[in-house]
């Protein structure tokens, strides 16, 4: 029986993979730099992927989808194809934020196509400079190929009208990564109106890592989302954040752990 591979990378496996003809580096990052961070150094071989033109499809109205709304599947197979990417690829996704933005966000989404070879490299940018992974300031360009073919997305998706009705149901659980001082109220950097969904519970993402920021071992996130789960299936579970972004990066804990990945809420907190 083939063993599942893991969503999760180590810098030191990298090292050994990197050269292979059939892998390719992502680099996910994202913000204001990203673009120009990128072009100063990056992991040796790394194509650049953006957020906000090629992973979302940003509509005008917030309230409808959210700040990063996922694209048509017409539209990321084209991406894909444009990357130079096959269903046979092996992808390995990184970002400068320890994975938590856009790389894991992209796992989800390649997951949800039905992609099996890709992984997201534990510590991010940072962890393979700091390993002495080989980094390049040469932009790569990728290669199209053939269309990849897309059906739909296959993970569970929560909709506004679904997050409604579990905010009303305490036998639904709803997950909210947001950093506690933003699901509190304290602050809020970002959306409109700051809070949280009523019935939501706070799981900061940043919980999944260890104080080095790489993450935890899986045997213990499975006895952490074991504990906060209790007899909720995966199917009562949404995770959210601020825009369906940094959810991903608990949902790939979550796999990483050993669970059924369960629904994210795309439009999360903005479009709430």
């Amino acid at each position: 029986m083939k063993s599942k591979l893991s969503p999760i990378i180590q810098v030191s496996e990298l090292k050994e993979l990197h050269k292979k003809n059939d892998l390719i580096i992502l680099d996910v990052s994202n913000g204001k730099e990203a673009q120009s961070n990128y072009k100063q150094k990056h992991l040796d071989g790394a194509i650049f992927v953006e957020l906000n033109t090629q992973l979302v499809e940003i509509n005008e109205d917030v309230s409808k989808g959210g700040r990063h709304p996922l694209p048509t599947t017409e539209n990321f197979s084209k991406l894909l194809s444009t990357l130079g990417i096959t269903p046979k690829t092996h992808i390995i996704l990184y970002d400068d934020k320890i994975g938590a933005n856009a790389a894991a966000r992209m796992w989800w989404m390649l997951k949800s196509v039905g992609h099996e070879k890709v992984q997201v490299l534990d510590g991010g940018f940072q962890e393979a400079e700091k390993q002495n992974f080989p980094i390049n300031s040469n932009p790569v360009n990728s290669t199209p190929t053939e269309e990849y073919k897309i059906e739909n997305w296959k993970l569970p998706l929560a909709t506004l009208i679904e997050v409604e009705k579990a905010s009303k149901n305490i036998s639904n659980l709803i997950i909210d990564v947001r950093e506690s001082a933003r699901y509190n109220g304290e602050i809020e950097p970002i959306d409109l109106i700051s809070g949280h969904i009523p019935n939501a519970i706070n799981i900061p993402f940043s919980t999944n890592l260890d104080e080095n920021g790489l993450f935890l071992s899986p045997e213990i996130l499975r006895e952490k989302y074991k504990n906060i789960f209790k007899n909720n299936a995966p199917n009562e579970i949404i995770v959210h954040c601020g825009s369906g972004v940094t959810a991903c990066h608990t949902l790939l804990a979550m796999d990483y752990a050993g669970f059924e990945i369960p629904k994210l809420y795309v439009g999360s907190w903005s479009e709430w």
